[in-house]
C-alpha cells in the first residue's frame, strides 16, 4: 500500500494496523497524521514500550501514560486505585486517538492492559473506550522481552487486538535502504530462506574497513560488549574523569526494582569528548530519552556535565529522578543520578527505530529471533555495514510472523479497496475531526500552518499553563502528571511564578512535615551566611551544599520546594 492510501484510511478515524518491512516510512506517516489532527486542534496521544520507542515520536511510555508503573497486567482493585487519580482522569478524558508505536515490542498482556483502563475511565465497553487506535510496527523486528518463554507472545494475539478491527495498512515502498544488495538480503530474511547471493554479500562485509571520517555507531547484542566497549573507550582520553554516584531514598527491595526496570546507572564516569546517550525525556531542557551527544565540558558552580546533543544543541545537565510509587500513588523509592549513559555502543534493542549512516555490528552471539534484521535495516547501504560476527539465529525470524505475513498483505489490500470505494471520503473525514472535537474550518487550519501547526494551549507560556492549574488540583505531582512534565520542572515554573507575582498562595504545596520544616529553617541558615561557596556564580543556592547540611535525608526536588517558602 503506498503512503497517500494509508493517509486517508487513518483520517478516516477507522482503528488502523500500519506495518511494513523496515525502512519504509512508517514513522514518517504517523508524522504526517499527527501533523493532519494538530492543524485541526486535535492532539493525539503518542505511546510506545520503550523510552526510546517513545523519543522517536516526541511520545511517552505506556506504563508512564498509563499510570501503572512496571505491570503489565493491571487487576481489578488497581483500576479502581487509578480511577482515584485526578491527573488521569483529565488525561483520558480529553483522549480521542491513541498511537501505539513499535507495536512488535508490546506483549498481548500488556495490550490487554491498555484495553480495560480505557473502557473503565471512558465507562464504556467499547474496545479501548471508543478511543481510535493507530497501532504502528513491524512483528520482524524484536519481540516483547520476556523471562520466561510464552505461548502468546505478540500484541495480536490479545482479544483486545481482534475487538479492535483494525485496518490493516502494509508499506511496501522503502525509502531508507538505497541499495539492491542489502534490500536483497532484508527480503531474505522476511522470505525465511536465504539465498547463497545474499550469504556472499555479507561475508563480503566481515571485518570490511568502512570510509568514514568518523567512529561509526556499534551494534551489540549483549549489554556487557557494550559496557565493555565503552569503558575501553572512555580509558582512551586521556583527560580527568568525572565521578556522578547515585542518591537513594527508600528500601533497598524498591531501589532495586528502580534499577531493574531503567536505564539508570549506580556509578557513571565520563569526560570531556565522551560520546553519550540520555535515559530521561526532558522537554523543557530539549532531550528525550534517546538523544544523542557529546560531552564537551562540566560547570564551573556544580561539576554537572554539558553536553552537545548530536542537532548542535547544547545542555548543562543537573540531576534528575526515578522513583515508583505503591499503589495509593505515594512515592516510595527515589533515586537521583545524572541522566546519562555512554554510547559509543549500544545494543540492537535500543536501535531499533534508528538510521544510521554507517554501523559496526556484531551479530557472532545473536540469541532472539529478528536481532539481525533491526541491526541490518538500521543502515542505508551495504557499504555502511562492518560485520564483526554472525551465527545461524542472526538471520532468522519468528516462524509465526513468516506463516501470517500472507494474511497480512491480504488484509492491507482489503483496506485499500474499500477505502477507494468510498464515494464520500471528504465527509468521512470530517466528521472523524468534528467528534475528535477539532475544527474543519479552512480559515482556522491556514492559521495554524502559519503558526506552525501551534495549538491553543501551546500558545501559552509553559509556565503560566503550570499557573492555571493550581486552583484546579491538591499537589504539585497532579500538575505534574496532567502536564506530562516532571515535579522537578513544576517547581521551576513556580519559583518563575512567585518572583513575578509574591502574593502568589502556594501554600497548599507546603509539604506538612518535620523534615520539611527543618530543610527550610537549613536554607534560611545558608542564605544568611552569605558564603560565596554556598552560591553559583548567578547568586543561585547550591543545592548540594544544602543536601549534605541534611545529611541526604531529604531529596533535591522537596530543596527545591522548600525554597519558594523561605
Amino acid at each position: 500500500m503506498e503512503q497517500a492510501t494509508a493517509l486517508n484510511i487513518l483520517k478516516s478515524g477507522f482503528n488502523v494496523f500500519i506495518t511494513g518491512s523496515a525502512g519504509t516510512g512508517k514513522t514518517y506517516l504517523l508524522n504526517q497524521y499527527i501533523q493532519y489532527l494538530k492543524e485541526r486542534q486535535v492532539i493525539p496521544a503518542i505511546v510506545a514500550p520503550t523510552g526510546i520507542a517513545a523519543s522517536h515520536l516526541k511520545g511517552q511510555t505506556i506504563h508512564s501514560f498509563f499510570g501503572i508503573g512496571i505491570r503489565e497486567v493491571v487487576e481489578d482493585g488497581f483500576i479502581e486505585v487509578l480511577l482515584q487519580r485526578k491527573y488521569l482522569r483529565t488525561r483520558f478524558n480529553a483522549l480521542d486517538i491513541l498511537i501505539i508505536d513499535e507495536i512488535s515490542m508490546v506483549s498481548p498482556e500488556l495490550f490487554s492492559s491498555m484495553d480495560r483502563v480505557l473502557q473503565a475511565f471512558k465507562n464504556s465497553s467499547k474496545p479501548f473506550g471508543g478511543v481510535q487506535v493507530i497501532a504502528s510496527g513491524d512483528f520482524f523486528q524484536l519481540p516483547p522481552i520476556s523471562k520466561v518463554p510464552k505461548e502468546k507472545r505478540f500484541a495480536w494475539q490479545s482479544p483486545s487486538w481482534r475487538d479492535l478491527d483494525f485496518r490493516t495498512c502494509y508499506l511496501e515502498v522503502k525509502f531508507r535502504q538505497d541499495d539492491d544488495k542489502l534490500i536483497r538480503v532484508l527480503d531474505d530474511i522476511r522470505r525465511g530462506v536465504i539465498s547463497e547471493l545474499s550469504y556472499q554479500i555479507l561475508n563480503d562485509r566481515h571485518l570490511r574497513e568502512l570510509n568514514t571520517d568518523y567512529k561509526p555507531t556499534r551494534l551489540y547484542t549483549h549489554n556487557l560488549d557494550v559496557d565493555r566497549i565503552n569503558s575501553l573507550e572512555l580509558e582512551k582520553i586521556t583527560l580527568p574523569p568525572r565521578d556522578y554516584s547515585h542518591i537513594s531514598r527508600g528500601s533497598k527491595k524498591n531501589i532495586e526494582k528502580i534499577f531493574n526496570s531503567s536505564l539508570v546507572l549506580e556509578n557513571l564516569s565520563l569526560k570531556k569528548g565522551a560520546v553519550v546517550i540520555f535515559i530521561k525525556n526532558s522537554l523543557e531542557q530539549g532531550y528525550v530519552n534517546g538523544t544523542t551527544g557529546v560531552v564537551v565540558g562540566f560547570s564551573k558552580s556544580d561539576g554537572m556535565p554539558i553536553v552537545k546533543t548530536s542537532s548542535g544543541k547544547k545542555i548543562f545537565v543537573g540531576l534528575d529522578e526515578w522513583s515508583i510509587e505503591n499503589e495509593d500513588g505515594e512515592i516510595i523509592a527515589t533515586i537521583s543520578q545524572v541522566p546519562l549513559r555512554l554510547a559509543w555502543a549500544i545494543t540492537i534493542h535500543k536501535s531499533q527505530g534508528m538510521t544510521l549512516d554507517a554501523a559496526e555490528i556484531d551479530l557472532g552471539r545473536t540469541f532472539e529471533v529478528g536481532q539481525g534484521y533491526v541491526a541490518l535495516s538500521r543502515i542505508k547501504n551495504i557499504d555502511g555495514l562492518r560485520l564483526m560476527g554472525l551465527n545461524d539465529m542472526a538471520l532468522t525470524v519468528d516462524p509465526l510472523i513468516l506463516k501470517i505475513d500472507d494474511r497480512i498483505k491480504s488484509a492491507s489490500q482489503r483496506a485499500k479497496k474499500e477505502v477507494e470505494a468510498f464515494l464520500n471520503l471528504d465527509k468521512i473525514q470530517r466528521n472523524h475531526i468534528l467528534a475528535s472535537g477539532g475544527t474543519i474550518d479552512e480559515s482556522n487550519i491556514r492559521d495554524d500552518r502559519k503558526r506552525k501547526f501551534a495549538i491553543k494551549d501551546k500558545k501559552i507560556p509553559t509556565h503560566i499553563q503550570t499557573k492555571n492549574l493550581i486552583d484546579k488540583v491538591d499537589s504539585i505531582k497532579e500538575i505534574a502528571k496532567a502536564r506530562g512534565v516532571t515535579e522537578k520542572t513544576i517547581v521551576g515554573h513556580l519559583s518563575k511564578l512567585k518572583k513575578q507575582d509574591s502574593s502568589l498562595d502556594l501554600s497548599k504545596f507546603k509539604l506538612d512535615s518535620k523534615n520539611f520544616e527543618i530543610t527550610i529553617s537549613n536554607i534560611k541558615k545558608i542564605k544568611a551566611t552569605k558564603n560565596e561557596k554556598y552560591f553559583t556564580e548567578e547568586g543561585r543556592l547550591k543545592l548540594q551544599e544544602v543536601f549534605h547540611g541534611l545529611n541526604r535525608e531529604v531529596s533535591y526536588n522537596e530543596i527545591r520546594l522548600a525554597i519558594l517558602f523561605v
